[in-house]
């Protein structure tokens, strides 16, 4: 008998798993149950804003607290939830066993105290969470609170942080959290959810937070739980359907918060090419940020433009630093990336096609479906850019600096940068172009982490309410005593 694996809804403190129905998992290697949506339709958002109340008597060190200490039992090697969640994982995530083992093992180390006090004190202000903050301000005291909201939080399955992530993020803004899982990831944030309540199933933190599946495009589910009654935001990560299709609940009371699909590059100084050490630094920084996770995450390179020219010496130089960005990548450690679970076969028959086309591209790997380096011998991109995936990267000689920041647009994410001397003019115009996040080259990944904008907008600061409270200080004139040379009303 085939058994198959359940994604618990848990919901506010309770555990689901009675009503199961089967699903199909996104990999297409399993199918999995989950209770079925119609049967706690009615259960997953919050009864009423006024239940809010309870988290209100957390100060922000109740919460972290909290928090640390649900880190302590999120350790892989202690947590049977967990190592079910990664044992099923491994057919449904898009990366392979060795980073699925390296997420799930780093998962605790999210939760630390103090890396969590930095990021929401960056983020938004801990003082303003902890109460209102006051200044007089034209004849009055202004204060202004940011309140925690009743937020629907529908995550992409690319990488079981995020999951994570958006517990924390519902936690220290005091939001009352519902995950919709995706079918890609429908078990992590779910083990998450059934260790909160085997520590603390009364806690608030815990009452406020409904972890469930349905299928995206379920209109008896969407219609019941996207309502202004029900939800006050939606926080959406994914693709340009699935974001597109939120958008049709968008109505007066509902807040959008999209995280949309975006793109990455890199932009390489010619100077990176005139040693050999150089070159090597260089082919190393851009491996990291192609190949690391497998290039599923929005911020991996796709695309790298590199300033050496399209002339004959130009293009000969872009072609060893490919062959030594190929080579870097495969000497990258497997915790990092590894061969794909599936290397895309449209993709594989567009890059063999381009091997036909020698006067115009180089195509350094691919064989074995590892991933493979593109080097165009024009300043063109492959027509077929905005697929490259599976560790497979464009790269691209162009003559200027203008010639690259044409292609910059508001769905461009990251930029990598190499050498220093480029960032000052390339984040500046970058940004003007729509860049949203420049980064030393092969730094992409390796940073502070998911603090301060993302996607240029700052989504902790969206999933809250900033509320204003206002007094008039002594010696403002009331309206009721005031003469009409007095009066002043203020826009």
């Amino acid at each position: 008998m085939t058994i198959r694996p359940i994604s618990y809804a848990v919901l506010r403190g309770q555990v689901i798993e009675s009503d199961l129905i089967e699903f199909g998992g996104r990999g297409g290697d399993i199918s999995f149950l989950a209770p079925d949506p119609a049967k706690i339709v009615d259960r997953i958002p919050l009864a009423s804003p006024r239940l809010m109340e309870d988290l209100y008597t957390l100060s922000f060190e109740d919460i972290l607290d909290y928090l640390a200490e649900l880190g302590t039992k999120l350790e892989l090697k202690d947590n049977p939830y967990l190592q079910e969640a990664l044992e099923y994982s491994y057919a449904t995530a898009p990366t392979t066993k060795p980073i699925m083992d390296s997420f799930f093992h780093d998962m605790p180390f999210m939760f630390d105290k103090e890396r969590i006090r930095g990021m929401v004190d960056f983020n938004i202000g801990i003082d303003h969470l902890e109460g209102w903050v006051e200044k007089a301000i034209n004849g009055s005291k202004v204060g202004i609170r940011a309140y925690g909201a009743r937020t629907l939080h529908i995550v992409a399955g690319n990488g079981p942080v995020l999951g994570a992530l958006t517990v924390l993020r519902g936690a220290v803004t005091r939001g009352d959290t519902i995950v919709k899982v995706p079918s890609n990831d429908p078990f992590t944030t779910g083990a998450i959810a059934r260790t909160m309540v085997d520590m603390a199933p009364d806690h608030p933190l815990t009452k406020h937070l409904a972890v469930a599946y349905w299928r995206g495009g379920d209109e008896a589910v969407e219609n019941r739980i996207y309502q202004p009654h029900n939800i006050e935001k939606i926080c959406a990560w994914g693709g340009f359907a699935s974001v597109k299709h939120v958008t049709k609940y968008i109505q007066p009371g509902i807040e959008l918060i999209s995280l949309d699909p975006k793109r990455s590059a890199s932009i390489v100084g010619g100077e990176a090419l005139d040693s050999p050490a150089l070159m090597q630094e260089a082919a190393s920084r851009i491996a990291c940020d192609f190949a690391v996770g497998n290039q599923t995450a929005c911020a991996a390179a796709r695309m790298v433009y590199v300033l050496c020219g399209t002339d004959d010496d130009g293009v000969e130089r872009l072609k060893e630093l490919g062959r030594l960005a190929y080579e870097a990548m495969l000497k990258l450690p497997e915790v990092l990336t590894t061969k794909p679970k599936r290397y895309d076969p449209s993709l594989k028959s567009q890059v063999d096609t381009l091997r036909y086309s020698p006067d115009f591209y180089t195509v350094i790997g691919g064989e074995q479906g590892e991933g493979a380096v593109i080097v165009s011998h024009t300043a063109d991109r492959v027509d077929f850019w905005e697929f490259l995936a599976d560790r497979t990267v464009n790269l691209i000689p162009v003559d200027t600096l203008d010639e690259v920041l044409d292609v910059i647009d508001a769905y461009t994410q990251t930029v990598g940068i190499f050498p220093e001397s480029l960032r000052e003019v390339v984040r500046h115009k970058g940004a003007l172009h729509g860049g949203q996040r420049f980064v030393a080259l092969g730094y992409a990944f390796n940073g502070p982490g998911l603090v301060g904008p993302q996607d240029g907008i700052e989504p902790m600061r969206r999933i809250v309410k900033w509320i204003i409270s206002e007094e008039p200080l002594p010696g403002r004139v009331p309206f009721w005593e005031a003469t009409a040379e007095q009066i002043k009303v203020v826009a």
